[in-house]
């Protein structure tokens, strides 16, 4: 699979190129067209995610995906070496090569063991993940440190060290998705953040009188 990314950095498309027969795993909801030919089957199975699997023709083809909230792209290239923990809700496309799992040990130990806002992308070849705002890359050298809010974590190298933890005891907070939690990285290693939080619009609309029936 090849990605070539078009309107970026405000409202990014990527556009999945596939070899004959090639399948990729998509976010179900985030395909915008594919060329005449192409399968797509909403029965996958992708742990914690709602995926589809998108399989070319026997003359290839491609699929075009895009996130739901304006913003950047970014494609992660797995290198068989270095795994990445990615927030679910940035997750957009991943290679027949690739892996995702909800429950793997880097973010398994930080969700406690519950389903949470991460999931676990390791194996190779191209990742697809979307960004509300824009992407800014954090690189650590080690032992050096940062700490990023929960909702603007878009993903990070398990090569960092990682604690979760509560912005308040008081405030509420959930592994599920990422509320009221920060995050502490001990470099080295690579952290994306976005500069947007999805959980910060829902929170913008409801506090000025928007809601699902407005």
């Amino acid at each position: 699979m090849q990605v070539r990314t078009r309107h970026t950095p405000t409202f990014g498309v990527a556009r999945l190129v596939l070899a004959p027969g090639e399948p990729a795993l998509v976010e179900r909801s985030s395909v915008l067209a594919t060329s005449y030919g192409v399968g797509v089957d909403g029965r996958a199975k992708a742990p914690g995610l709602t995926a589809a699997l998108c399989t070319a023709g026997p003359e290839g083809g491609w699929v075009d995906v895009a996130p739901p909230l304006p913003g950047d792209l970014h494609v992660l290239e797995l290198d068989g070496k270095t795994g990445w923990c990615v927030a679910r809700n940035s997750w957009l496309a991943a290679a027949a090569t690739a892996r995702l799992d909800p429950v793997a040990p880097p973010v398994r130990a930080l969700h406690g063991g519950d389903h949470g806002f991460l999931t676990y992308a390791y194996g190779t070849g191209p990742v697809v993940l979307g960004c509300y705002g824009t992407l800014d890359v954090v690189t650590l050298e080690p032992g050096e440190l940062v700490t990023v809010a929960g909702g603007h974590v878009v993903a990070f190298a398990d090569t960092l060290q990682c604690r979760l933890r509560a912005v308040s005891p008081d405030a509420a907070q959930s592994v599920r998705n990422g509320e009221g939690l920060v995050l502490d990285f001990a470099g080295p290693g690579l952290v994306l953040t976005r500069t947007r939080s999805p959980r910060g619009l829902v929170s913008w609309l409801r506090d000025n009188g928007f809601s699902a029936r407005s």
